[in-house]
């Protein structure tokens, strides 16, 4: 059962898909889900490789592609699927529990493809670069950190330089996730050199349009495959590649509320593995002892009713970006961005919790790296979802608002 099933009671009894044509409901045509599991399937076969090699996961982003989901999130009208981001939240969900580079891979271009498509359509090249997109399954990169300034997405150093009608633009990119594998990289950058660090724009380079100099390797304690080293980036393009809307409107309205829903997607589709393969180990240990659960038995419940809650987080949450997205002014109030961050600091760490509930459940077994139900992998991933833009930083950036705010009256307020 993915997240999103939470949101209706005719979810839970898992019946077929349904949509609603011209008013009457009808079976869905090939399900986005079947195939995010296919894609999973492969993912899960490669996910140790992945890991231990500290490999980009060439086979699983190749199915992914061959199954059509990289532009899913596009209009028809552009070649897409119209897929909104609780389909995503999903997929990532599905791809987490299989292989987490994977899914984080997947949920980074997603994001940035939701910023195009929000702030980009209207525009004639952003609509080109969604046509290329969906017909050759593009993967796009992000490079929105920078130097000493780290996670600070909102501020950046390098300026873009206009000629004319071209643009060039040089950045200390600290990270790059799999830029050295992605078609194209959306990158940030200061207006114009006169310009604050915070009057940024957001840009689109396709690979053509740009080199990479690494400047920092990738050998991490976990999500290895998502190879986010550090490069020095050159570019040059068109003005037209420049999204029309300052970035400050993108990042509110997008690419918050975006990588905040789809990371978690991501961390719980984690869980749910570690979660998966704790059943599987108070199911055989029961076996072997006349039904009867080992102590251990309390630290499984502990991850299943912590699962349970971290997905009915991401469900409310995206229940409310839904009720906010066709309103920017819903998307930019207070009260939203601040529940949108919590929402980061509160899935990364309740998926962390319910890891190591899940560790140790298992035991001796799931701390074994050889073992069937080695939860091992599982922590080493998830270990990153509190340091990804750190929550310190998040927490420390919204206190200000929280203590403008006042202590509601009651639950419901």
């Amino acid at each position: 059962m993915t997240i999103h099933d939470l949101k209706t009671a005719a979810a839970m009894n898992a019946r077929p898909a349904l949509t609603l044509i011209e008013g009457k409901l009808a079976p869905a045509r090939d399900d986005l889900m079947v195939r995010a599991q296919r894609v999973a399937a492969v993912a899960a076969l490669h996910a140790e490789a992945v890991d231990v090699e500290g490999r980009f996961p060439h086979e699983a982003i190749g199915a992914a592609r061959a199954e059509g989901l990289m532009g899913v999130m596009a209009p028809a009208s552009l070649g897409g699927e119209d897929a909104g981001v609780s389909q995503i939240v999903d997929i990532c969900y599905i791809l987490g529990g299989a292989c987490a580079s994977t899914a984080m891979i997947y949920a980074m271009h997603q994001v940035k493809a939701a910023c195009v498509i929000r702030h980009g359509v209207g525009a004639e090249w952003h609509e080109g670069f969604l046509r290329q997109l969906t017909a050759e399954q593009l993967l796009v990169a992000s490079s929105t950190t920078e130097g000493q300034g780290g996670g600070n997405v909102r501020s950046s150093e390098a300026a873009i330089e206009r000629d004319a009608s071209r643009i060039s633009l040089e950045r200390q990119a600290s990270v790059i996730s799999y830029g050295e594998q992605a078609d194209a990289v959306v990158t940030t950058a200061r207006r114009t050199a006169e310009a604050d660090a915070s009057d940024q724009v957001l840009v689109v380079f396709m690979k053509d349009d740009y080199a990479l100099e690494r400047t920092l390797n990738w050998d991490t304690l976990g999500m290895r495959g998502t190879c986010s080293a550090g490069f020095t980036l050159r570019a040059n393009g068109r003005g037209a590649q420049i999204l029309p809307e300052p970035y400050g409107v993108i990042h509110t309205q997008s690419m918050v509320p975006a990588a905040h829903l789809m990371w978690a997607g991501v961390w719980a589709g984690i869980a749910a593995g570690a979660v998966e393969r704790a059943r599987r180990y108070m199911r055989k240990a029961a076996r072997g002892a006349d039904g009867q659960l080992p102590p251990a038995a309390a630290y499984f419940t502990r991850a299943h009713s912590s699962l349970r809650a971290l997905r009915a987080l991401i469900a409310a949450s995206l229940d409310r970006y839904e009720a906010a997205a066709y309103n920017p002014a819903d998307l930019s109030s207070i009260d939203f961005q601040t529940a949108i961050n919590l929402l980061k600091v509160d899935a990364s760490e309740l998926a962390v919790s319910t890891v190591m509930s899940a560790l140790r459940a298992c035991g001796l077994s799931g701390y074994r790296n050889d073992s069937d139900v080695s939860i091992g992998r599982h922590l080493r991933d998830v270990l990153s979802a509190p340091i990804m833009i750190n929550n310190d930083r998040i927490l420390a950036s919204i206190g200000a608002s929280a203590l403008m705010s006042e202590t509601p009256h009651s639950i419901r307020d």
